[in-house]
């Protein structure tokens, strides 16, 4: 159950989604309260599970990760095993960030980021076609990111 934030607790959350880093004495200058209660409000918000954790935002580029794909994979049976079993194939592939599953066509969709073409064959040929229980692969590229944004827009109560 979520539960009920109020207007100072959706600014904590709009400012932290914007620097994770901030001093909490400029966060509660920032969103206008004391810094002993937005201390406490922003230790309540990630002992509730809100905030989960801070990061780095990194461009891929940067670091050689010049390849990025979306994945929609589908699997033989739809048994809770064989999908269990996926999922814990694909916790340990550090080249897909993200993977969700899917009502649809498709039974998962991957986020992979790897350094170039070369790489992404490697990737889909050694390592995700031969997870057990993988029937059909099929894959797109990103051509040019429009908007990347790890932030969750929270309205106005």
């Amino acid at each position: 159950m979520t539960r009920k934030l109020s207007q100072s607790d959706r600014r904590i959350l709009r400012v932290l989604q914007g620097n994770g880093r901030i001093s909490n004495v400029d966060l509660a200058a920032e969103v206008g309260i004391s810094p002993s209660p937005c201390l406490r409000r922003v230790r309540q918000l990630e002992a509730d599970g809100i905030v989960t954790g801070y990061s780095a935002t990194i461009d891929p580029k940067a670091v050689g990760l010049g390849v990025e794909a979306f994945i929609q994979v589908g699997i033989e049976r739809h048994t809770d095993a064989e999908a269990r079993s996926f999922r814990d194939a694909v916790m340990e592939l550090p080249e897909v960030v993200a993977c969700y599953v899917m009502a649809g066509e498709m039974d998962f969709l991957l986020r992979v980021m790897v350094a170039d073409l070369d790489a992404y064959g490697r990737f889909a040929l050694d390592k995700l076609m031969k997870l057990d229980g993988v029937k059909d692969v099929r894959s797109s590229f990103v051509l040019e990111v429009v908007k990347r944004s790890p932030n969750v827009p929270i309205a106005e109560a």
